[in-house]
């Protein structure tokens, strides 16, 4: 398991350094080559860093303490609520994930999610679905069955909790990407649905804990959506709603 790994504790206190960025990340780990190495080296060194500066030098120098005590108590959270954590280098990392230029450095999961299936579908829409919307939902999953995908949404009112049940219904596994840290699900009326779903899939964010799901997280946590599936189906949409952000993305 991911929480046996002996870097687990410096890539979380990584990704808690501010004013980086997923790039930066990366740039540190790769020149470095390793995120324990970040945190050892010397501002002279991180500076010397193409696209690392003075300023981002310092402040890395100045906050690493921070960030380690930080990482320590999320561990801790990690392994009471049995919670993979996933980097970007590791070779469990969802594959599809990979793909995409702004990957997630660290993801935080819990359950059991094939994230490496053979199929893998999003379907995603508005908070304010018609039953129309939640009819379309059941005879699409009911119609895909057979093919066993991974389904994928976003845990959020509507379309994607109709999507979430009705693929617990048929047995088939189904992933919710959140847009805040595993201490909470928001909205907690799906609490019930998203622990049925640990079951048969399960709940994936790359928040840390007491993350709150303000909304400028949602636009990035729909990009993992669509990352994350072969296809992604909008099923009712508001004209500059999420579930188009999702598509573009997808596109």
């Amino acid at each position: 398991m991911t929480q046996t790994n002996p870097e687990l504790l410096h890539q979380i206190a990584l990704t808690a350094i501010k004013g980086i960025g997923i790039v930066g990340y990366k740039t540190l780990v790769n020149a470095l080559g390793s995120a324990k190495n970040v945190f050892e080296a010397s501002k002279n060194r991180l500076i010397a860093i193409e696209g690392i500066g003075e300023k981002t030098a310092q402040n890395i120098v100045e906050t690493r303490t921070q960030c380690l005590e930080m990482a320590h108590r999320e561990l801790q959270f990690i392994q009471q609520n049995h919670i993979e954590v996933l980097f970007y280098q590791d070779t469990n990392y969802p594959k599809r994930l990979k793909n995409i230029d702004h990957a997630p450095v660290l993801t935080y999961h819990k359950g059991h999610t094939p994230f490496d299936t053979l199929r893998s579908i999003a379907i995603v829409g508005t908070r304010e679905a018609t039953s129309y919307g939640r009819a379309l939902v059941n005879e699409l999953i009911e119609e895909i069955m057979p093919y066993k995908p991974l389904i994928v949404s976003g845990l959020a009112y509507g379309i994607d909790i109709e999507a979430h049940k009705t693929a617990l219904k048929h047995n088939l596994p189904t992933v919710g990407v959140l847009g805040h840290g595993l201490d909470k699900i928001y909205p907690s009326i799906h609490t019930p649905t998203a622990e049925r779903m640990l079951e048969m899939g399960g709940l994936l964010t790359e928040y840390a804990t007491g993350t709150k799901p303000d909304a400028k997280n949602f636009p990035m946590r729909n990009r993992i959506i669509a990352a994350l599936s072969d296809v992604v189906v909008v099923v009712e949409a508001k004209q500059k709603g999420g579930a188009l952000i999702t598509a573009e993305f997808a596109n």
